[in-house]
Order: structure tokens, then C-alpha cells, then sequence
């Protein structure tokens, strides 16, 4: 059984920084597309970022480009590096995993397994 498990969310102050961590269990997925997708309340859940199989790729969403980084290394370990947090990334964040693929995959149907979410709360 596949298992994805987010760390890192929290409460952070406007301005400030977090770092989540996408843990990858039951399978290796360090040659597979991944991504990082966000539902805040009563909105649809995004793309954040994804990354390609081998690293090689990224994609920003506009809202987070220039603040976010999305990378990932040999232990099937994705992270999203989140920098200059506004109220507006308050949401909850799920990383998302791909069985196959050699793209960049951007919508939330295009990935096969989830994580259950971290909550990331921005304060004024």
C-alpha cells in the first residue's frame, strides 16, 4: 500500500517561512512525477508546484512563484519550501504522487495517490 505522509505544516506569521516534507512509503517514487496541491476553505483545491520524475522540471503556480521551491531527492522525499508566506497561502497542503510519467502534471486528477494534508495557517 502506498503511502504519502506531509510534515511541516503550522502556524507562521506573515512574511514568515515553512518548510513541508512528502514522505514516500510502500513504493520507491524517486523516478515519478510529484506535486504539491492546497484547498483553502470554501475553495477548490490548486496546484501549488509539481516536479518532474527525475528533478529536472518544475511548475509554479503564478501565486507562488519567486516565493515557493519545490525539490525532491533520492529517498522518495518531496519538499516544498514556502518563503515570504502571505494570509492568502493559508490552506490545508496535500502532496501528490504519480505512478508514471515523464511530464510536468499539473491537475489534481493527473495524480494517483495522496497525502492526508498539512495545515498551513499565515497570521497578520
Amino acid at each position: 500500500q502506498v503511502q504519502l505522509i506531509e510534515s511541516g505544516g503550522g502556524l507562521v506569521q506573515a512574511g514568515g517561512s515553512l518548510r513541508l516534507s512528502c514522505a514516500v512509503s510502500g513504493r520507491t517514487f524517486s523516478g515519478y512525477p510529484m506535486a504539491w496541491f492546497r484547498q483553502a476553505p470554501e475553495k477548490e483545491r490548486e496546484i501549488v508546484a509539481s516536479i518532474s520524475r527525475r528533478g529536472g522540471s518544475t511548475f509554479y503556480a503564478d501565486s507562488v512563484k519567486g516565493r515557493f521551491t519545490i525539490s525532491r531527492d533520492a529517498k522518495s522525499t518531496v519538499n516544498l519550501q514556502m518563503n515570504s508566506l502571505n494570509l492568502e497561502d493559508t490552506a490545508v497542503y496535500f502532496c501528490a504522487a504519480r505512478a508514471s510519467g515523464l511530464l510536468l502534471y499539473t491537475t489534481a486528477t493527473d495524480y494517483d495517490y495522496w497525502g492526508q494534508g498539512t495545515q498551513v495557517t499565515v497570521s497578520s
